[in-house]
């Protein structure tokens, strides 16, 4: 019986790996990835057969990665974050399951830290309130759905990761969440991170005014871009760090004493 493991290889670069996804990829036959992110482990497949495709290339990919685990290769397929974030989680089994393979291939997925997990690290504690992931790529959702799930998750007052939020050619949803931007207060608190755990790394703390007067054509933001949207209690600490309070100074005191006339809503 072949093997198939989907293996998260992090936010970028090789910072993020785990131990579990570097001794994965060493122990394969096969290594099988989307060709921007094979160049960023060099050092781990030098001396590894690798099947890599450009973007939009998807399902050969995944389809070739699950007919050679059939064969009885060692097969570690790579996504870049998490690969059931937004990447190829769902697609590897789909695949299995509508060719039936599960008797034929032990199917493994290993979990890795997407880039609102990294970028959160990086700027601070920004996501200790709930908070959502949206991306704008409409190659998979319908723009109408995308823009929908923006107005409703900043009406909603959540933490808002934006991922893919646009390119050359796909500018409308993002010139659609600016739009929907313009609800919050204009001081409200934004992160700009770009090609995260690489050695170009880009993080810029602004707000939501001035992302909106940068508009659709701002540079600093691509499809390498993560945006972080506080919500209405995200603030800047006096070193500059970006901080959503959990709610602890609300109920008690420094002490840790519970405070008088404090309540639990429910």
């Amino acid at each position: 019986m072949g093997k198939l493991t989907l293996v998260s290889t992090g936010a970028g670069g090789s910072r993020y790996l785990t131990k579990e996804a570097i001794e994965t990829i060493e122990e394969a036959d096969l290594i099988v990835a989307y060709t921007k992110y094979a160049k960023d482990l060099p050092d781990l497949m030098s001396d590894k057969e690798v099947f890599t495709t450009p973007m939009t290339k998807e399902i050969q990919r995944v389809d070739y990665a699950v007919e050679e685990a059939k064969k009885g290769k060692t097969v570690a397929l790579l996504s870049n974050g998490d690969a059931n974030v937004y990447a190829m989680g769902s697609l590897v089994v789909e695949l299995i399951d509508i060719k039936d393979y599960w008797d034929d291939i032990e199917y493994f997925s290993l979990p890795g830290i997407s880039s609102v997990l990294a970028l959160a690290s990086e700027v601070g504690a920004p996501l200790s309130q709930d908070f959502c992931l949206i991306s704008l790529s409409d190659r998979l959702t319908s723009p109408e759905l995308i823009q929908k799930r923006i107005k409703l998750c900043l009406e909603c007052d959540f933490v808002i990761a934006i991922y893919n939020p646009k390119s050359r050619s796909r500018l409308d949803p993002y010139i659609g969440m600016l739009e929907k931007l313009s609800i919050v207060e204009p001081s409200r608190t934004i992160v700009i991170a770009r090609d995260l755990g690489r050695q170009k790394q880009f993080i810029k703390i602004t707000t939501a005014k001035e992302l909106i007067e940068a508009g659709v054509q701002n540079e600093e933001v691509n499809m390498s871009t993560t945006l972080l949207i506080g919500n209405s209690t995200t603030k800047l600490t006096k070193n500059g760090k970006v901080l959503t309070p959990r709610g602890y100074l609300n109920k008690y005191d420094l002490s840790g004493e519970q405070k008088d006339g404090w309540r639990k809503e429910n």
